[in-house]
């Protein structure tokens, strides 16, 4: 699927970016954890619709982690 020129794919990869970035103006922690982990999870999702796993692994084991990061510390601020 290609609108404008793009594809599905990389509308996912930008969507991401966005996601990422606005977590970044964020002045509430829960929210930018949130919003954080939104953008992980479509970098993810994006990592793996990278035409090979060799291009897109980092992507996907560097998103896990910034993911795994941001849950600790939504779940541990809980307690």
């Amino acid at each position: 699927m290609e609108l404008f020129g793009i594809t599905g794919t990389e509308y996912i990869g930008y969507l991401a970016s966005l996601m990422v970035l606005i977590s970044f103006t964020m002045k509430d922690v829960k929210k930018l954890r949130l919003v954080n982990m939104t953008g992980c999870i479509l970098f993810i999702i994006y990592g793996f619709l990278m035409p090979t796993l060799r291009i897109g692994l980092p992507i996907i084991i560097a998103n896990l982690a910034i993911f795994s990061v941001n849950l600790f510390y939504l779940t541990k601020s809980r307690h």
